[in-house]
């Protein structure tokens, strides 16, 4: 039998009139573009001539050829400040490139660009790594039997553990997302959890007063109750790895008023710190910038920040600008403090030198260009960014304009723009970004490093929680009273991905690889994978 051929295409009727000819695209103008470091405004090379239609891949791979310091190339990315004439309040105040210099500045709603324009874009490397943003929930794990107040991961990722009122933390195995042993001891609500950088210590701090220590390998504790403390735990904080790698300290700030400093070796209180008036709502233990010997920072409900010299317990300062409780910190090293020697390559140490090491370079690479920085968050519904240990470059300068100042430390800058009380403020890993979450129902995205409003996020309903930050500071997740998290997209500042699934309030979240955790008042924990 002859094979058949297909009946020929009908060709398509445009109701009895020929088909239309196919525009022809129209020429991209040409437009001068310089260049820019984001981090200290200077020219990458001299100002070139472009197509404005050039993608942003086109724009990574000019930079990456002008920009002959690097061997290999790194991804950017690129914004485009809009003039202060056009800017309207609460709207973004840079313009993201995430496609070409046409379709995203000259087409821009604000019209603040023509072809005749200079654009001067600022240029920013990225992780050279990149985090999949979650979209559906591939676990929920009951077993508390009261809402969960907080969770976190431990530095390598493979574990987790959570703290809830019903008197127990939790460790979860993140390998088969399957419980993995419950921590009972604390006789009241555990109120935080956090991992020692090496993953060779948990520590939890309780209503019932008591800073308990316990081994994640087997889930038995580390000894008897650290008891001192006269009223309920608020915060915890571990000695940095690059600090004292074999044997770190623990500081717990409490409701009392005091911040304990234990010794882990001999199980006992080195000092107490006891300058604050009110309840101390938040310790972090940072490094103190370069060739620092460690420092405490402590926020307070007698509305200052004090900053202690961590060998001895000296008060270095006392910052006291905030109107109201101070009830949140963050400081630009968070994330390299607490993954101490732990990259996104997942290199094993063999010793705790090695591991000293790792985490030094690690801690100098990020404050060798800023120093470490401090964002204070207070129910007076402001921010206040500090740089307290300046790098090199700007120590001389900050100096001079202290001692101008009669030696009184002033911040930064003032963030305002929430309407309501601030109830977390996160800096992103790489120090370049802060958030703030409030009762506003808002997300507030700053210049880390100027503390300039960027943009607001706004798509919750009720109060925003808390916030974290994907590894490669490319995504922001936020929890919040309306029970969604929320994924954000900083290219856009729009949302990302949704995710519902709790029932009630979500109290807690964080983030470590591509996946996110989250727990709350319906007392089960979420675990959220791409």
């Amino acid at each position: 039998m002859a094979t058949l051929l297909p009946p020929p295409k009908r060709q398509k009727v445009y109701h009895g009139v020929p088909e239309p000819e196919k525009e022809a695209p129209k020429p991209a103008p040409h437009v001068v573009v310089q260049f820019v470091n984001e981090e200290d405004g200077e020219p990458l090379a001299p100002a070139v001539n472009l197509p404005a239609n050039v993608s942003k891949e086109g724009l990574e791979a000019i930079v990456n050829k002008l920009n002959t310091k690097d061997e290999d190339p790194v991804p950017f990315a690129f914004h485009v400040s809009l003039p202060a004439d056009d800017q309207t309040a609460g709207a973004p105040t840079r313009i993201t490139i995430s496609k070409s210099i046409q379709e995203d500045v000259l087409s821009h709603p604000s019209h603040a660009f023509t072809p005749e324009d200079v654009f001067i874009i600022h240029c920013s490397p990225q992780a050279v790594f990149k985090v999949r943003p979650a979209t559906r929930c591939s676990s929920t794990l009951s077993g508390h039997t009261s809402p969960i107040l907080c969770a976190s991961f431990s530095p390598t990722g493979n574990l987790l553990a959570t703290g809830s009122g019903d008197c127990n933390a939790r460790l979860w195995d993140l390998f088969t997302e399957t419980p993995s042993h419950v921590l009972s001891g604390h006789k009241g609500w555990v109120l935080c959890v956090e991992w020692e950088a090496m993953e060779r210590k948990l520590a939890t701090g309780g209503h019932d007063g008591h800073v308990r220590l316990w081994d994640p390998k087997t889930g038995k504790p580390i000894g008897d109750a650290l008891k001192g403390h006269t009223k309920w735990v608020t915060s915890l904080s571990w000695e940095p790895i690059h600090l004292n790698p074999s044997a770190p300290r623990l500081a717990s700030s409490s409701k009392d008023g005091t911040v304990r400093v234990w010794s882990t070796l001999v199980r006992q209180c080195e000092y107490a710190l006891g300058g604050h008036t009110a309840s101390v709502n938040v310790v972090r233990w940072g490094g103190g910038g370069l060739n620092g010997k460690g420092v405490l920072y402590t926020a307070s409900s007698d509305r200052t920040v004090r900053i202690w010299d961590a060998n001895g317990g000296k008060c270095l300062h006392i910052l006291k600008d905030h109107a109201h409780w101070v009830t949140t910190l963050t400081l630009n090293t968070d994330f390299v403090l607490r993954t101490g020697p732990f990259d996104h390559l997942g290199k094993k140490t063999s010793s705790d030198s090695e591991a000293q090491s790792l985490a030094l370079a690690r801690y100098n690479n990020l404050v060798s260009t800023t120093g470490e920085l401090l964002i204070s968050g207070s129910d007076d519904h402001t921010l206040f960014l500090w740089s307290l240990f300046p790098s090199r470059t700007t120590s001389a300068e900050a100096s001079a304009a202290a001692a101008e100042r009669g030696g009184k430390l002033k911040p930064l800058a003032r963030l305002t723009g929430h309407q309501r009380q601030v109830s977390h403020v996160a800096f992103s890993p790489d120090g370049r970004w802060a958030a703030s979450a409030a009762w506003d129902n808002s997300v507030r995205v700053w210049d880390g490093r100027t503390g300039k409003f960027v943009a607001t996020l706004r798509g919750h309903i009720a109060a925003v929680y808390r916030l974290a930050w994907s590894a490669d500071s490319r995504l922001l997740v936020s929890a919040s009273k309306d029970s969604t998290l929320k994924i954000w997209d900083l290219k856009t500042y729009k949302i990302k991905n949704d995710l519902p699934g709790h029932t009630d309030e979500v109290y807690c979240v964080d983030f470590v690889a591509d996946k996110l955790v989250s727990g709350g008042r319906d007392r089960t924990v979420k675990i959220w994978k791409n």
